[in-house]
Parts: C-alpha cells; sequence; structure tokens
C-alpha cells in the first residue's frame, strides 16, 4: 500500500464514531442465572466438608459452652458450702470467746 492510502484510512478511522453501545449479548444473564441454578443444585465436595466442619465446630463450641457453665455453677455451689462452713465456725468461735 502506498503512504497516501494508508494516512486517508487512519484519518477515516479516527472520525469514525462508535455508535454501538457494549451490551451483553441477548440471552446471557438468562444463562448465566440458569448455570448458578445447576450449580447450587449439586454442591461439590469442598462446601459439604466445609458444611461439615462448620457443624461439627459449632457442636464442639456449644457442648463446651455447657460444661463451663456447669463447672463455673459446682464451684459457686462448693464456694457457698465452704463460706457457710467457715461461718459457723467463726460463729462457735465467738460464742466461745464471749462467754
Amino acid at each position: 500500500m502506498k503512504n497516501h492510502e494508508i494516512n486517508r484510512l487512519l484519518r477515516s478511522a479516527a472520525q469514525a464514531a462508535d455508535e454501538s453501545p457494549a451490551e451483553m449479548p441477548f440471552g446471557f444473564d438468562t444463562r448465566v442465572v440458569a448455570l448458578w441454578d445447576a450449580l447450587a443444585a449439586k454442591p461439590n465436595g469442598i462446601a459439604s466438608l466445609l458444611r461439615r466442619v462448620a457443624l461439627l465446630s459449632a457442636a464442639v463450641i456449644a457442648i463446651s459452652a455447657l460444661a463451663a457453665v456447669r463447672e463455673i455453677q459446682q464451684s459457686r455451689e462448693q464456694d457457698n458450702d465452704f463460706t457457710n462452713e467457715f461461718a459457723i465456725a467463726d460463729t462457735a468461735i465467738q460464742d466461745e470467746f464471749s462467754q
């Protein structure tokens, strides 16, 4: 090609306006939704593994929390028992010295 023809092509390309806006092809969004729905219907191995790990972790946390609450209640009961025993002994000692 001659230099003159190339310059003419470049000028006409620079003057051309982009008339068509960028759009998704017809039916693209429906295909994406259909594929997403098909993938959601059949979970893969990683998703089921994560679900099992999450459920097992929640069960361990719940059991640990119940055990901790039970231990706290038992220690409070023992503290109350010791307090009562010390109070009884203290009053007996005070009664003995006050006579």
